[in-house]
C-alpha cells in the first residue's frame, strides 16, 4: 500500500509508493499542478498561479492505494492526484521520453557500410518501419533512405512523414547542383569543408535530407562526421579549447542582394547538465570575428584546431550517393560535405529539405503511442 505524510517542515508531501520506492512533492508544485486546473479537451494549464500564495498548505490529506486527496487550507479547494502519475513525475526527475533515445557517437570506424539504412517504400507504408528508422537517424544522427522514385517530390514526401518542411531564404526546398552565378557554395562544383548548415538563422534547421537525383560526374563524394564525437574528444584533449567554444558566441552572416541574416553562436551547445546537444560551425558563414583582443588569439587556437580535428580521417566516413538514395542527417550535430567534382564529366543533382527536430521528435512520441 502506498503511504502519504505531511512535512510541514519542508513544506512536502513524502510519498512512499506500493513498490517501496519514495519521493518528496513540494506543497506548491501540487497546488499547481491539481488535475483539475489543466482544460479537460487541450490539456493545456488554466490555473492562475498568481493566485495560488507561495505558502499554500494542506489541511489534509489522505491515499487510498490508487490515488491522494489533499484539502487545502484557506479555500474549498480539494485535489486529487492518480498515484501512477505522481510516480511518474517526481520533482528532480525527468519525466520519460520516446523522443531521448539516447546518441551513438561515432567515429571513421563506422564507414559507409556501418550507416543505419532503410526502405523508401516501408517507410511510407509502414509506422513500425517509420519508427525504427527515426530512432536509428537520431541515434547515429545519420542514415540513408533507398529505393527512392526518380522525382523530386519522393524525397519531400519521406520527410513529410515525419512533420512540416522548414523554409529557409533558399526556399522550401532546394537543388543542390552547378549554377550560374551561384549565391551559396553548394550551388558551385568545388569542394566543401565540412560544415554544418545556415549557422546564420536565430535556429538553424534541425534534420536535412539530401534526395540523389543523379550522381554521374567525376567526383561529387559526400562527407560526414559525428560533431559530438569531435566535440567530447576536444574536452578531454584541450579542456580550455572546449571550454572557448562552448562558452563565446561569435557571428555568423549570409547576405545576397535579397537577404543579410546574422546570428551570434557558440560553435558547442550543451545544456544545463553539460551534455553536448548542438553543434554550430561553418568557416564560410562565419563573420569577421568581433571578440577583445585580449581572447582573440585563445579562441582562434581553440577554433582553429576545431577546424583541423572536422578534417581528420580519424573521424571521416565518405560514401557517394547513387541515384535513388537518400541521406538524412541531423544538421546541428553531424557536419557534412563534398569533393569537388567535373560538372563536364556528368550531371549531378541533389534535392534538398529540411525538417526541425521539434517536429522529428513529435513523431517518435506520436509512434510511440
Amino acid at each position: 500500500m502506498a503511504n502519504a505524510t505531511l512535512r510541514s517542515d519542508d513544506a512536502l508531501v513524502h510519498l512512499t509508493f506500493a513498490d517501496g520506492s519514495s519521493a518528496d512533492f513540494p506543497y506548491i508544485w501540487l497546488r499547481d499542478n491539481d488535475p483539475a486546473g489543466f482544460h479537460p479537451q487541450t490539456q493545456e494549464r488554466i490555473t492562475d498561479l498568481t493566485a495560488i500564495p507561495l505558502d499554500v498548505t494542506p489541511s489534509k490529506i489522505e491515499t487510498d492505494g490508487q490515488s491522494l486527496t489533499i484539502w487545502w487550507q484557506g479555500d474549498e479547494t480539494i485535489s486529487t492526484f492518480d498515484l501512477s502519475w505522481l510516480s511518474t513525475r517526481r520533482p528532480g526527475q525527468y519525466a520519460a521520453d520516446p523522443a531521448r533515445t539516447g546518441f551513438h557517437h561515432w567515429r571513421k570506424d563506422l564507414g559507409a557500410q556501418g550507416i543505419p539504412r532503410a526502405r523508401a517504400d516501408e517507410v511510407l507504408t509502414s509506422d513500425q518501419a517509420l519508427q525504427n528508422w527515426l530512432v536509428q537517424t537520431q541515434k547515429f544522427g545519420l542514415s540513408i533512405v533507398e529505393g527512392l522514385a526518380d522525382s523530386t517530390e519522393a524525397g519531400m514526401d519521406v520527410a513529410r512523414r515525419i512533420g512540416f518542411l522548414r523554409e529557409t531564404n533558399f526556399g522550401l526546398t532546394f537543388e543542390v547542383q552547378s549554377k550560374p552565378n551561384p549565391n551559396n557554395l553548394a550551388y558551385t562544383p568545388i569542394a566543401l569543408p565540412l560544415h554544418t548548415d545556415l549557422t546564420n538563422q536565430e535556429l538553424p534547421p534541425g534534420f536535412q535530407f539530401l534526395h540523389c537525383l543523379a550522381n554521374e560526374a567525376t567526383g561529387g563524394g559526400s562527407l560526414f562526421c559525428d560533431g559530438y564525437a569531435i566535440a567530447e574528444d576536444l574536452r578531454k584533449t584541450d579542456p580550455e579549447a572546449f571550454a572557448l567554444l562552448s562558452t563565446v558566441s561569435i557571428p555568423f552572416r549570409f547576405h545576397d542582394q535579397d537577404t543579410d541574416i546574422r546570428n551570434r553562436k557558440k560553435v558547442i551547445n550543451l545544456d544545463e547538465d553539460g551534455q553536448i546537444i548542438e553543434i554550430c560551425f561553418n568557416a564560410h558563414l562565419a563573420d569577421i570575428l568581433d571578440l577583445a583582443p585580449d581572447l582573440m588569439t585563445r579562441y582562434y587556437r581553440a577554433y582553429r584546431q576545431f577546424m583541423i580535428m572536422t578534417r581528420s580521417a580519424d573521424y571521416l566516413v565518405t560514401l557517394k550517393l547513387k541515384g535513388g538514395e537518400m541521406v538524412v542527417f541531423d544538421n546541428r550535430r553531424v557536419l557534412h560535405g563534398r569533393d569537388a567534382f567535373d560538372p563536364q564529366t556528368g550531371f549531378r543533382h541533389l534535392h534538398g529539405c529540411y525538417v526541425d527536430r521539434g517536429e522529428f521528435e513529435s513523431r517518435l512520441r506520436l509512434l510511440q503511442r
